[in-house]
């Protein structure tokens, strides 16, 4: 069962993935308008994997005993300026949720949660990837200054991105 402080973080943090997903729609359907397709199927893929980490989530309160209160998702911005402008806010993003984590952990050790805190080493692992993903995209968009057939090149590219669930572990 779990403690009420990480049950509640939990929760918290269920809401933040599901803003997540919001928010990535949002920039999909924004670049989408900039005629981007390649970055807005990037960024629905995004969305479609913050959601799938806000299930993770929820199905461990669930598993765990607890309860799930779902609470109101705040209203996501609709404009985000320019590409770089756009990649730079999801880094921002990706590394608010890399910090909620953390602390997700750090209450797991504080509790003595050990079945969570093995848990969320996944998402740890995850995070690391998602930034190091979105600086990449970032750098170069930076060296090509977001425009010109860099750009085209660029969402040619993101255009290749599939929603792969990596939070259904395969035993093998």
């Amino acid at each position: 069962m779990l403690k009420e402080k990480i049950e509640n973080a939990y929760n918290d943090q269920i809401n933040r993935e599901l803003y997540s997903s919001y928010l990535y729609l949002s920039m999909c359907a924004y670049v989408q308008r900039l005629g981007l397709p390649g970055m807005a199927n990037w960024m629905k893929v995004q969305a479609m994997e913050e959601l799938t980490h806000a299930n993770k989530f929820f199905d461990y309160v669930l598993e765990r005993n607890g309860k799930v209160m779902l609470r109101e998702i705040e209203q996501v911005p609709t404009e985000f300026g320019n590409v770089i402008e756009i990649f730079a806010k999801v880094l921002e993003h990706e590394e608010y949720i890399s910090e909620s984590i953390n602390k997700l952990v750090d209450i797991s050790i504080e509790v003595g949660d050990h079945a969570s805190r093995s848990m969320l080493m996944w998402f740890v692992d995850e995070q690391v990837e998602e930034e190091a993903n979105v600086i990449n995209i970032l750098d170069q968009l930076k060296l090509v200054k977001g425009e010109g057939q860099g750009l085209f090149l660029i969402d040619k590219d993101l255009a290749t991105r599939i929603f792969v669930d990596s939070t259904k572990q395969t035993n093998a």
